[in-house]
């Protein structure tokens, strides 16, 4: 490939918009070229499960018809440019199975809100991207389309349940995508395949249009979001689906790190962070102090307890149980499924129905006001103009299975669920393996744009996204 079309899959979303604008590039040759390149990689990949290419290209001639007739300010931010979405959103005449044997013949007719906001914005839709199945699990597998492999190596997985999106993007094939979060199903996917990411402060963006969406309570744990590979397309990404009414965040790029109070947590005191993690948080800290910020670094107790206060959260907030979902509206039996499961004719994987099986444990409401105590410890030493670093994960992306076997580490993201914090993903280059470091970013609710202008400062002093070097391997399905 020439050096200047390669180029165009490492420039940002908006660096792509102005291209197009300034009529220096189609739009029908930058969804093109993404097209080809989704063709290329996504059989290694598997993260792109179905496509609406020929409706893509059919949308870049009239963005392109547009471009001719219009003066550039009067066309709309992403006017042109190529995105994915993950498939628990509706997207008009999709598929919207959320990864359930049972909804493999559903489709969507009409785009969600946030989607909907996108195209408004002159997005065009690529395709949508695998999720673990109804969306509840660190792994993007299910019996629908199968297992979403890791661009930096395919033995290793990445991560759910927005897996699908992060891969195509860590592998350049798109320039961005929306997901949604309600445990780390942002984060962890941006973690794993080197990206930015967003969950924003809870309420702050329609979830509507998904599939499962959360009911009362826990509307507020949901938060809908974006990853992509340059920190300076997060705060425009995130304006154009947020709620107007309910978007009051300031400049990104004026956050002073040098009146930020920063609190460095090493650890939950349950899941060991490996040598790795640990030395990349302690390089962000050591920058921080230089620029002046007040940086505190300290243990919290109660983090011990974040799967307890995360579970707890979830299953009081009157929502339907997961085992209800997994049967689209009656419970399943658990122990029949797994029976099915031993004999490989289950419709449905494993961890799913582990996750069912933990619903039959009660709940005790302490957890409730143990979660109120954490949030209030954390709010009061981070200030109004606070910061909280804390590690993604304890290790970098793991093998195919090896989370099921481990002792719950996704509660480093799900624990700011159901504080209601805002936190952003930042990549932070590849450890010695060539698999990515990164780290978490989170702040009281509202200040979205306080963790957003952190991710920049460091993208500028770490180099943020790394391209892969893709290992090309066989579609490996229904695993």
């Amino acid at each position: 490939m020439p050096e200047h079309r390669h180029k165009l899959f490492t420039y940002s979303t908006l660096k792509l918009a102005e291209l197009i604008r300034s009529r220096q590039i189609t739009s029908y040759e930058l969804v093109k070229l993404y097209i080809d390149k989704v063709k290329t990689v996504n059989p290694a990949l598997n993260a792109v499960v179905k496509d609406r290419f020929e409706e893509a290209m059919a949308e870049a001639k009239r963005a392109d018809a547009l471009t001719q007739t219009s003066i550039p300010d009067a066309l709309p931010l992403l006017h042109g440019v190529p995105c994915t979405i993950k498939e628990a959103f509706a997207v008009t005449g999709m598929p919207q199975t959320s990864g359930l044997v049972g909804r493999k013949n559903i489709r969507a007719d009409k785009d969600a809100i946030a989607v909907r906001r996108l195209r408004k914005a002159g997005a065009i839709v690529l395709g949508v991207t695998n999720i673990s199945e109804l969306c509840m699990w660190m792994e993007s597998s299910n019996r629908v389309y199968g297992r979403t492999n890791n661009p930096y190596n395919p033995k290793h997985i990445v991560g759910g349940s927005s897996g699908g999106e992060g891969a195509i993007i860590g592998a350049d094939a798109s320039p961005f995508g929306l997901c949604s979060d309600v445990g780390g199903s942002i984060r962890m996917p941006g973690f794993f395949n080197g990206l930015f990411g967003h969950k924003p402060s809870s309420g702050i963006v329609s979830n509507e249009g998904q599939y499962p969406c959360t009911q009362h309570k826990a509307k507020n744990y949901l938060t809908t979001g974006i990853l992509c590979r340059h920190s300076s397309d997060l705060m425009p990404l995130m304006k154009i689906i947020a709620t107007p009414d309910k978007q009051e965040w300031n400049n990104a790029n004026q956050v002073d790190l040098s009146k930020l109070t920063v609190i460095n947590i090493p650890d939950n005191g349950v899941n060991t962070v490996s040598w790795d993690i640990r030395e990349s948080q302690i390089r962000c800290a050591k920058f921080f102090e230089k620029q002046g910020a007040k940086v505190i670094t300290r243990k919290y107790p109660l983090l011990k307890k974040s799967l307890a206060i995360w579970s707890t959260y979830m299953n009081l907030a009157g929502e339907t149980s997961f085992s209800e979902l997994m049967g689209q509206g009656k419970r399943i039996n658990v122990f029949w499924q797994l029976f099915l499961w031993a004999l490989r004719l289950s419709p449905h994987t494993l961890p799913a129905i582990a996750l069912a099986g933990l619903e039959m444990f009660p709940f005790s409401k302490k957890y409730l006001k143990l979660g109120e105590e954490l949030r209030k410890q954390l709010e009061e030493d981070m200030g109004d103009q606070g910061i909280i670093l804390y590690p993604s994960y304890p290790k970098v992306a793991p093998r195919h299975y090896w989370p099921i076997l481990s002792k719950f580490p996704w509660v480093y993201t799900a624990i700011f669920n159901v504080l209601e914090f805002p936190v952003t993903q930042v990549p932070l280059g590849l450890n010695k393996k060539g698999l990515p470091l990164g780290i978490q970013i989170a702040s009281k609710w509202g200040n979205d744009h306080i963790t957003m202008g952190v991710a920049r400062r460091l993208e500028d002093e770490f180099g943020g996204w790394v391209e892969p070097s893709l290992i090309s391997v066989p579609n490996q399905s229904h695993l």
